[in-house]
């Protein structure tokens, strides 16, 4: 008897004690023709990778239908055939855009392949049953748990077909080295795993079991062994690019209308079998969605995400160092852009004849690779032109050129070592020189990331040092350090950030406050694997200080506690009860680092879930409303953001999205000081409300035409005004008139994109815009609804564009010829 508990307790063991599965590689005489049919005689030749592990919706349970995937390779490139088992009446088909399957209804399936066996870095290439390709770049925040697996921004050419059998679909595809990057040795090992979805019942299957209670994701792949004399080919690939349009200004814009033409080339160049120098010349980008601009009624900047493919594309390694490189400083505004705007609104004496809002690139190259010894090198650099305004004077009618920006050279280097385990040394160090006595900056970082063998603690550490090198210089350093468990059930860190005054990397990075000496602490229950009621749930509390650098004054301290819960009806939710303290905010002044202004303590209740993603109806939610202790006077705090999606078929899909944010008497500063220099804040009834409605209406796989219009309406009313003394308390003070608020913002972005050739396509762009000069009233208009309507009234920005991107391989070039 007891013999047989002994066996059936072994027969139990968790499957992360499963061993790690192999493939030994096998070289094809000859290469599959991809149609999507595995009817090659060569796939015969291949060995099959069976028995996939379910990961969810219940970790460990029986997968619910059979999958083989085979895989071949030869001098040219990796070839994968999958038969996916299935009832075809129940195979999800949706057509969605390139890298857009999350939260759509579709099937698909996935390799991974890491190709240095770090068991940090790698590649992901998907194929969705309606042919529709994703391909990314794996990061360590891989979260499989919600299909996200690293930088989707990051497109490779290679091909893929399916085709629906009568017992379930199969895939082929053909991935060339041409996309991939490896060390050359005569016989390798990579890290392989294969991953195969099904909406129906978000039922994620791994070839090589991934335990959710393990941190990582690259770190339990199987293996690919015994790849023997591949012969990289030489990497060297044209993108030429043309593009025109017509640009129509607003009313009131004295620009008046441009025709927009532009044309270069982007290279990528294979330097070896591991490095990649990527450069483009004299870039246009042009066809970007519009910034979701706000009434920033902070201190702090607001920061834009990345819309541009060339700093997207293959960037993980130049932001291992957080907050060092925000690309969007690249190419910008013009820091002289709102002065001249400014001096020529005072003067009417004075009009614009041109103002350019974004700083050309005469060029920008990246340079990044992996060595045989596992270090990541990469290397950025980015060159500006200087940018002018023109100025007429009307009554001398003279002109005046004023440089608005001078020629900037921007770089970055980043040495990546990648250690046994997961652990990775990493430095970094970012450049930017101006001509004509502009300010010039560096920064330099090195961040430690250590894991034991078990996986389960984990050090990070990280010292940074900036200097400002101009008629102003100072420098300044920011040094953390975090010691947690991150893996397992239980899951807990703490963790300390000090940075100095001075310290200062928005040259080229992105922070938003400096002279602040942070401490957290964070303790979370997982519990990753189905139970009776639910298919996963999580609690976890959070606690943080925060005091100044200097002075070392108390600055704030805040509390959370959070219960998430996914159900088996695959709806989540999430609730959070938070706390603040009495506040010092000593940034609501700027830069005077001595002077605060007391807020209030409050508290406050977030509730934000969704329902089954899998329905053609979609509805999400995030509601917050908080409530203030002992303030003067009375406030109050409400926000909520609903959505709504609805697929009409498996080519047309809409969402609505309506988003509020108001409080009463928040304090804002308004720039005004008392005689005796005390500063003026101003106590206003904000609200914020945003309107998003997007649409994707995909033709086939390769041509899809996505729209998206987006309005912002911020109100901002004075309610009384208070100077604030030395201790931060406020006393009222008589009114100061005409400083309310009535922004509106408008876009609508619409682009038809073709890819009508490997690696080759063709977009048309619409884009439409209020005008900055133009405004609403709000006592007039001083609900919604009436500014929404009256934004529509007002004179607005026009532009039609067309791009073309060829794609031209060396290789093919060769053969051809």
């Amino acid at each position: 008897m007891l013999r047989r508990l002994f066996f059936l307790a072994l027969c139990c063991l968790p499957l992360f004690a499963l061993s790690q599965k192999t493939l030994t590689a096998v070289k094809a005489s000859q290469s599959p023709h991809i149609d999507g049919n595995l009817d090659d005689y060569i796939w015969k030749q291949a060995p099959a990778a069976t028995d996939f592990v379910q990961y969810s919706p219940s970790y460990g349970f029986p997968v619910s239908t059979k999958s083989v995937v085979k895989i071949l390779y030869d001098n040219e490139a990796l070839y994968i055939g999958a038969y996916l088992y299935d009832d075809p009446a129940l195979i999800r088909k949706q057509i969605t855009a390139r890298d857009g399957e999350q939260q759509q209804d579709v099937d698909y399936f996935s390799i991974f392949v890491d190709t240095y066996n770090d068991q940090q870095n790698g590649f992901q290439f998907l194929v969705t049953t309606a042919n529709v390709q994703t391909d990314a770049k794996l990061t360590g925040t891989a979260n499989p748990g919600f299909g996200e697996f690293g930088d989707k921004t990051w497109d490779a050419v290679w091909e893929s077909k399916v085709q629906i059998q009568q017992d379930g679909w199969t895939v082929e595809m053909r991935i060339p080295y041409l996309s991939l990057r490896f060390s050359k040795k005569d016989v390798q090992s990579w890290g392989l795993q294969f991953l195969r979805y099904m909406r129906r019942n978000n039922e994620q299957n791994f070839w090589n079991n991934v335990d959710p209670n393990v941190n990582g994701f690259v770190n339990q792949f199987g293996k690919y062994t015994d790849l023997k004399n591949i012969q990289p080919p030489l990497r060297l690939s044209f993108y030429p690019y043309l593009s025109t349009g017509v640009r129509v200004n607003e009313k009131g814009n004295d620009m008046g209308s441009q025709w927009l033409r532009s044309g270069g080339m982007d290279v990528k160049y294979g330097i070896n079998e591991s490095f990649t120098l990527d450069a483009t010349l004299i870039p246009d980008f042009g066809q970007v969605v519009s910034d979701d601009v706000i009434n920033n009624l902070t201190p702090f900047e607001q920061k834009f995400n990345e819309n541009r493919p060339f700093f997207t594309e293959g960037t993980e390694l130049f932001n291992k160092a957080s907050g060092l490189f925000y690309s969007r400083r690249i190419g910008g505004r013009p820091p002289g852009y709102s002065s001249i705007k400014n001096t020529v609104a005072s003067d009417p004496d004075l009009k614009i004849l041109k103002n350019p809002s974004v700083t050309q690139l005469y060029n920008a190259i990246k340079f990044s690779g992996r060595t045989k010894e596992k270090l990541g090198i990469g290397f950025l650099n980015a060159v500006a032109a200087p940018m002018y305004a023109s100025v007429l004077d009307k009554t001398s009618n003279e002109k005046t050129k004023v440089l608005t920006s001078p020629l900037t050279n921007y770089n970055i280097i980043v040495l990546d070592q990648a250690l046994r385990g997961r652990s990775y040394v990493t430095f970094t160090n970012t450049n930017t020189i101006r001509q004509s006595g502009g300010r010039d900056a560096d920064v330099a970082s090195l961040d430690i990331s250590l894991y034991d063998k078990s996986n389960t603690y984990n050090l990070k550490t990280y010292g940074r040092y900036s200097r400002i090198l101009s008629f102003n210089s100072r420098d300044g350093f920011n040094t953390g350090l975090r010691l947690g468990k991150v893996s397992g059930k239980v899951q807990y860190y703490a963790q300390g950030d000090i940075k100095s005054s001075y310290y200062d990397p928005r040259d080229l990075g992105y922070i938003q406050t400096a002279n602040v000496a942070g401490y957290t602490a964070n303790v979370t229950y997982n519990q990753f694997t189905s139970t009776k009621n639910f298919l996963r749930y999580r609690y976890s509390f959070n606690a943080t200080l925060q005091r100044m650098y200097r002075p070392n004054a108390y600055s704030h301290t805040q509390f959370d506690l959070e219960a998430f819960w996914f159900f088996k009806n695959f709806w989540d939710v999430t609730v959070t009860l938070g706390g603040l303290p009495t506040q010092h905010d000593y940034f609501i002044f700027g830069a005077v680092q001595n002077q605060f202004v007391k807020r209030p303590a409050w508290g406050y209740v977030q509730l934000e879930g969704s329902t089954d993603s899998r329905k053609r109806l979609f509805f999400s939610y995030d509601l917050q409303q908080g409530s203030f202790f002992n303030s003067s006077p009375e406030k109050s705090y409400s926000n909520y953001e609903l959505s709504l999606r609805y697929r009409f078929s498996n080519k047309i899909s809409m969402e609505i999205s309506h988003a509020r944010e108001a409080e009463t008497n928040y304090i804002v500063n308004t720039g005004f000081k008392e005689t005796n220099q005390d500063p003026i804040v101003g106590f206003v009834n904000f609200k914020d409300i945003t309107t998003n409605f997007t649409g994707i209406y995909t033709l086939t796989s390769r041509i899809n035409l996505n729209f998206r219009m987006r309005h912002n309406w911020s109100k901002v009313p004075y309610n009384s005004f208070a100077s604030v003394d030395a201790e931060g308390n406020t006393t009222p003070r008589p009114f100061i008139n005409d400083q309310d608020e009535n922004v509106n913002f408008f876009n609508i972005d619409a682009f038809l994109s073709w890819d009508f050739k490997l690696g080759c396509n063709l977009t048309v762009g619409f884009k439409n815009w209020i005008g900055d000069t133009e405004a609403i009233n709000g006592i007039l208009y001083e609900r919604y609804l009436n500014n929404f309507a009256k934004s529509y009234n007002v004179p607005h920005g026009n532009e039609i564009t067309a791009k073309l991107i060829y794609f031209l391989d060396y290789n093919q070039l060769r053969k051809r010829k």
